[in-house]
């Protein structure tokens, strides 16, 4: 009797981050279960790639509804079993002004997507992962949570969340055999980065964050920067006194606003 494929549950898999990981994990020859709003585009994605319902599930939900990613956790685990390893990919990158009334609730939106939603996703599998005694949540955060940028106060203060949020996470599950793993990508040829006027270094097609992501999760790997070229430039600028930081940006593109081109 052969043995049963581990399982991987993504969000945000209908493009992006989370689509080239789920293809980096069929590769892998895991199964999946896949969760996005755009359920039709995800399963014609999965037979595109000629992934079976016994290899693939999909799960609609809006991250941002917690009772929506609550129950397709749920249904995860009722339908295929627990999973091995839980990836929030979901996420969203909106540019803000702070003297704009609309957008504190662009802001809003991005806290419930990228920080609510992550723990809502992770939410169904704690419990069963401790009592089980193995098991890997993964979140994936941002370099933008190291240091703020213009235009991008949202984005940076819910990314920086993510890494808090996970570090507090790893923390309490320590001994339990419940890993967390949190990812921090520079910059992705992705929807969220394909507006951006300004310069973006060491730009990474998603297939090459998607391989090196997976290879940190399989090390177990606690926070992994990606690529290692944009960690030695993070830890540079963490280390930078504000007022050279500051000289250094300024002048520097903002993130677009929703209602900007």
């Amino acid at each position: 009797m052969s043995a049963v494929a581990p399982l991987a549950f993504i969000t945000g898999a209908s493009s992006g981050i989370g689509q080239a990981l789920a293809a980096r994990y069929a590769q892998a020859g895991w199964r999946l279960a896949l969760v996005a709003r755009r359920a039709d585009a995800l399963q014609a994605w999965c037979a595109a790639q000629g992934l079976g319902p016994e290899r693939a599930a999909v799960y609609p939900a809006d991250v941002a509804q917690t009772d929506a990613i609550v129950a397709a956790g749920t249904r995860c685990i009722a339908t295929q079993g627990l999973p091995d390893v839980v990836v929030a990919a979901a996420g969203v990158s909106i540019g803000m002004d702070t003297a704009e009334r609309a957008d504190l609730e662009v802001m809003r939106e991005l806290f419930a997507v990228n920080n609510v939603g992550l723990a809502a996703t992770f939410h169904p599998f704690v419990a069963a992962m401790r009592a089980r005694g193995h098991g890997t949540l993964v979140g994936v955060a941002s370099v933008s949570a190291i240091r703020g940028l213009p235009g991008h106060g949202a984005y940076c203060a819910s990314k920086a969340g993510v890494v808090a949020y996970c570090e507090s996470l790893r923390v309490e599950c320590r001994g339990s055999g419940l890993r967390v793993v949190t990812l921090l990508p520079g910059y992705v040829a992705t929807p969220l980065t394909a507006r951006n006027t300004y310069s973006m270094p060491f730009l990474m097609a998603p297939e090459a964050f998607a391989e090196r992501a997976f290879r940190a999760i399989q090390a177990g790997s606690s926070y992994r920067v990606i690529p290692w070229p944009m960690a030695v430039l993070a830890k540079a600028l963490r280390l930078l006194p504000n007022p050279l930081y500051d000289r250094l940006l300024a002048g520097r593109g903002r993130k677009p606003r929703r209602t900007e081109p």
